[in-house]
C-alpha cells in the first residue's frame, strides 16, 4: 500500500482526537473510572507540560519545537520513503501522529487531555494519553530498525575495508 505509514498517522490521529473527545466531554477533571481494580483507571487529567509533566507552561516553546519535529518528520519519511524498510517507516509515522494530536491540543486549549492512569502498587505512572503511546511505540520501531540495520552495519564497513586494504597492496609504490 502506497504511502501506508501517512495513514498510520492519521490514524494515531483520529483515535488520539476522538479518545480526548469522549475524555473531555464525559468525565470531570479529577475523575475516575475503574477499568482493572486500582491498576488501570480512566482518569481526566489535563497537562500544560511535556511528557511527565516537565516545562509546564512553556506552550509557544513546544508549538515551535513540534513545528521544527512534524517537519523533520515528514521530509525524513519523504527522503526514506522508498528503502522498504517498514519499521522505521511505521515508526515515523506514529510518532508523527501522536506528535500532532498533542500539538493540536496545545495549539487551541493550551493544554493536553491525558487520562491513561496505571498504579504499581503505591507507584503512579504519569498519566498519559493515546498520542503518547503512539509516540512511544513509534520511537520503539525505530530503536528497532536501528538494531535491525546496524547489524548489517559491522559487515559493511569489514568487507569496505578489505577492498581498501587490497587496492592499496596492489597499488605500486
Amino acid at each position: 500500500m502506497r504511502f501506508y505509514y501517512y495513514w498510520i498517522a492519521v490514524a494515531a490521529f483520529v483515535l488520539d482526537f476522538i479518545t480526548k473527545k469522549i475524555i473531555a466531554a464525559q468525565l470531570e477533571i479529577g475523575e475516575q473510572i475503574s477499568v482493572i481494580g486500582n491498576f488501570f483507571l480512566i482518569t481526566s487529567h489535563r497537562n500544560r507540560g511535556a511528557a511527565f509533566g516537565i516545562l509546564q507552561e512553556q506552550r509557544v516553546f513546544f508549538i515551535i519545537i513540534t513545528v521544527f519535529i512534524v517537519s523533520a518528520i515528514v521530509w525524513y519519511t519523504h527522503a526514506s520513503r522508498n528503502s522498504g524498510k517498514a519499521w522505521l517507516l511505521t515508526g515515523l509515522g506514529l510518532v508523527l501522529g501522536g506528535a500532532v494530536g498533542n500539538f493540536l491540543d496545545r495549539a487551541i486549549a493550551g493544554e493536553v487531555v491525558d487520562f491513561l492512569m496505571f498504579n504499581f502498587g503505591s507507584y503512579t505512572f504519569p498519566i498519559f494519553n493515546v498520542a503518547d503511546s503512539a509516540i512511544c511505540v513509534g520511537v520503539a520501531c525505530i530503536l528497532i530498525d536501528t538494531l535491525l540495520y546496524s547489524k548489517d552495519d559491522p559487515k559493511q564497513i569489514s568487507k569496505r575495508e578489505d577492498k581498501e586494504h587490497n587496492e592499496h597492496e596492489q597499488q605500486p609504490v
